[in-house]
């Protein structure tokens, strides 16, 4: 069933305020929520209240109102009294950008694992909102079997979430370990691990078919993968084999109870030899994405990891589209980034190119030392054919 939505968004005078609106757009419609309509406005920064003010509020209200919303979405992180002020006033749900994420995931959580970090994520958000969603039941119930004596139920909801984390904590830290032995194995065998990492909808899981002919879940919308998917593939004869695997995308602001659920899972990104950082070439704001997957991979530790950078998607950028294939590299030789469309499997044979000479070089070295981190810099000078 459709939520009818409205989207609220205020701009702190950040140059990424158009397309943060934008994106907002395509996690409500991901979400399944029908947009009514889109508020939005300029503040030197947040009402302590309710964000956006009681003038903005009562704007709101009248449209909510008028256009018999639902749910309210805000593009930012509400305190939970803000929440509790804002639903309030407008008499619907309020949620912030967060919980939407987080509402996302749990409908793309396709395996245990995935499932059990969504969870997890959840949880503890939901921790830190106990008093918004219980205040009416502050007050001590009976109830024979539900809870101890003198203890309320916001209580006991607090003493069972707390639980239930531990619990899932304890799951996790098992499949964890679990990883870290599959690892070490690899490692023994000396096997090269590449791992896929880039901004939600950037093309990755296309890319990781297109290697490896497998059948991972992919599609046109953002966070189509949450699980990590790993593949050992054929190189070619001179560099033999390497496992890649597939990551869930990265996005702006993305909720750190996430990350913290999703270590486990991200932990592959940590351990790779190699990072292969998918970019969508088509974006307007390609080089922000570059520099919002950073803030992730440096929470995780994983941004002294060797990268390349792929320039996905070029088929939809006319000066680009002549240049599937090609291997750019920076005035020392090395790689820095090669150009291809997942798609349509324009350029793969250069990446795996790229790749075998990374793999062929001298054993602990990999020829990787000076590779790029990421920095939205390092892309200035470097022209695009036709710009």
């Amino acid at each position: 069933m459709t939520t009818h939505a409205a989207l609220v968004s205020i701009d702190f005078g950040k140059l990424d305020f158009e397309a943060s609106l934008e994106e907002l757009s395509l996690l409500a419609k991901s979400a399944g929520a029908d947009v009514a309509f889109t508020l939005t406005g300029r503040r030197a920064s947040p009402d302590p209240k309710m964000y956006i003010g009681s003038g903005k509020a009562e704007e709101l209200r009248l449209a909510v109102e008028a256009n018999e919303v639902e749910l309210v979405i805000f593009n930012h992180s509400l305190t939970p009294g803000q929440q509790r002020n804002l639903e309030g006033a407008l008499k619907c749900r309020v949620i912030d950008r967060t919980s939407l994420i987080l509402d996302i995931f749990a409908q793309r959580a396709r395996s245990h694992e995935g499932k059990l970090q969504v969870e997890l994520a959840q949880l503890t958000y939901l921790s830190t909102r106990l008093v918004r969603a219980w205040t009416h039941l502050e007050r001590q119930k009976g109830g024979i079997g539900l809870r101890g004596p003198g203890e309320t139920q916001l209580e006991t909801d607090r003493r069972l979430i707390g639980d239930k984390i531990k619990q899932l904590k304890i799951r996790l830290d098992r499949l964890r370990r679990q990883h870290g032995t599959q690892r070490r194995q690899r490692e023994r065998n000396k096997t090269f691990s590449v791992s896929l990492v880039g901004y939600t909808n950037a093309g990755k899981s296309t890319l990781f078919n297109a290697l490896t002919k497998a059948n991972v879940y992919a599609a046109d919308q953002l966070f189509a993968t949450l699980d990590t998917t790993a593949r050992r593939v054929y190189v070619g004869e001179e560099a033999g084999h390497m496992i890649l695997s597939d990551t869930v995308g990265f996005i702006r602001e993305l909720p750190h109870q996430l990350v913290a659920a999703f270590r486990a899972t991200l932990e592959e990104t940590v351990h790779a030899d190699l990072l292969v950082h998918v970019v969508d070439a088509s974006s307007p704001v390609k080089l922000d994405q570059i520099e919002q997957v950073d803030v992730v991979l440096k929470e995780i530790g994983a941004l002294d990891v060797p990268q390349i950078f792929v320039w996905n998607k070029i088929d939809a950028v006319p000066e680009l589209a002549g240049r599937g294939g090609e291997i750019e590299r920076d005035e020392y030789g090395k790689i820095v980034r090669v150009f291809l469309s997942a798609r349509d499997g324009v350029g793969l044979d250069a990446l795996r190119a790229a790749i075998t000479e990374l793999i062929k070089a001298p054993q602990g070295t990999h020829d990787l030392d000076g590779l790029p981190a990421i920095d939205a810099d390092r892309y200035e000078p470097i022209q695009e054919h036709g710009a």
